[in-house]
């Protein structure tokens, strides 16, 4: 007897999820592996869809909008562009896409035009930005990479291109917190750097950073203590940080020094050096 085309599509999924999983990190932080990228969604709402219903699957995905202006979804920490590209073509068979792009590990999606002047980085019109390192390493490491420095400001200019879009992380089923949490580990997917899933681990990781000496991308957390942390955003300079409010509601930018966020500030986390 044929199996149902549902049947098929549930067994694809949760194998694409388990081949995802045995790349991804443990805990901690390390270079992605090779993603894919699947999609050409023109509105928030398709693109949102489709990343749900593989995450129903158990697989980590997320949708972000282009220089285009198109929606794209993508998962995945493949060990090996042959392991992103087997399992691609198996969603092809499924008919659930019809193409595909394999992301390279440390692909930087966002490539804003920085300069790095005196250790801070500053945005410059009409520049390109410095080159970055963009090869593969098990982890990462103080001055482990040259361009270190750069990333944070990718992974704050990244954070915002996200600002404005409405955003619902994980499904229905997600657990309080995941929303933000979820989005600041999208931000560093796209950044080709893969930090832990919950703002409780986020927080685990990485070096303390005081609140005086915030740089971009850096991540800063909030709660009633350093042991009830229920909220992150990525810091994007001038006292302000970008990040996922409540479920449903638009990316924005907030400030450190608004009344809420202020009173339960409980610390900062770098990933880059």
């Amino acid at each position: 007897m044929k199996r149902s085309f549902f049947a098929i599509t549930c067994c694809l999924l949760l194998s694409l999820s388990t081949m995802a999983a045995q790349a991804a990190p443990v805990s901690g932080i390390k270079r992605l592996g090779y993603a894919i990228q699947m999609g050409a969604f023109s509105n928030a709402g398709n693109a949102e869809r489709f990343a749900r219903m593989l995450q129903s699957k158990g697989i980590e995905a997320f949708y972000f909008r282009k220089d285009n202006g198109i929606y794209a979804v993508r998962f995945g920490d493949f060990a090996t562009k042959d392991k992103a590209r087997k399992a691609a073509s198996r969603l092809v068979a499924a008919k659930l896409i019809d193409s595909y792009y394999i992301a390279p590990p440390s692909e930087i999606v966002f490539k804003p035009a920085v300069a790095v002047n005196g250790g801070k980085t500053t945005k410059k019109d009409n520049q390109k930005p410095e080159p970055v390192d963009t090869k593969p390493h098990a982890n990462i490491k103080p001055n482990e990479t040259k361009g270190e420095q750069d990333m944070g400001a990718v992974a704050a200019r990244t954070a915002e291109r996200f600002v404005g879009i409405p955003y619902r992380w994980g499904g229905n089923n997600v657990v309080d917190g995941m929303d933000c949490s979820g989005f600041v580990r999208a931000v560093y997917n796209l950044c080709g750097v893969s930090i832990p899933r919950t703002s409780r681990e986020q927080f685990k990781t990485g070096t303390a950073v005081g609140r005086e000496k915030l740089e971009d991308g850096d991540l800063v957390f909030f709660g009633s203590s350093s042991s009830k942390i229920n909220h992150v955003g990525i810091y994007v300079g001038n006292r302000k940080f970008v990040h996922a409010p409540r479920r449903g509601e638009d990316i924005k930018v907030t400030t450190l020094d608004d009344s809420y966020f202020e009173k339960r500030f409980v610390g900062a986390r770098r990933y880059f050096q």
